[in-house]
């Protein structure tokens, strides 16, 4: 089998962007909110909290939204903009969905359950859609490539 990337079409990465707008603009609210209502003493300490949320959760989403996989017969390749790794097949005990829920949404991803260690969550494979078929038309891909890899 050939190499295959995997990650976000260009529909999910402008509803990722969409969301990181969102983001920013609750951010931009909230600093000018919280700059009026605190003493001049703690003023700046809120600010740079916001500025700072709001550095971390746009990071972590462009992240998100630009990071790759690449899966080869040997293995997969994770790309992001900050990291590289490579895990081969025999180092993977399974390929599962995951779900998580904070307070009014939901979204899945896909973590490569390792052996021996931690799972590592797959670049380029998450939703927030309940009947994405392209997210599960990515999970039967991944688990093909693992399927072949460790029946051989």
């Amino acid at each position: 089998m050939p190499g295959l990337w995997i990650g976000l079409d260009a529909a999910a990465r402008r509803r990722n962007w969409w969301w990181t707008g969102f983001l920013t603009l609750v951010c931009v609210g909230a600093a000018p909110a919280v700059a009026l209502s605190e003493p001049a003493a703690d003023r700046w300490w809120w600010v740079g909290g916001v500025a700072g949320f709001w550095l971390a959760g746009s990071f972590y989403m462009i992240n998100r939204g630009y990071g790759r996989t690449l899966l080869t017969p040997d293995g997969m390749e994770f790309r992001t903009f900050v990291s590289r790794r490579s895990v081969s097949w025999s180092e993977i005990a399974r390929i599962e969905k995951r779900r998580h829920q904070g307070r009014s949404a939901e979204w899945w991803d896909v973590s490569a359950v390792r052996v021996r260690g931690r799972a590592l969550t797959i670049p380029g494979v998450f939703t927030s859609r309940r009947w994405d078929d392209d997210f599960e038309n990515k999970v039967a891909v991944i688990r093909e490539y693992w399927s072949r890899a460790v029946a051989s």
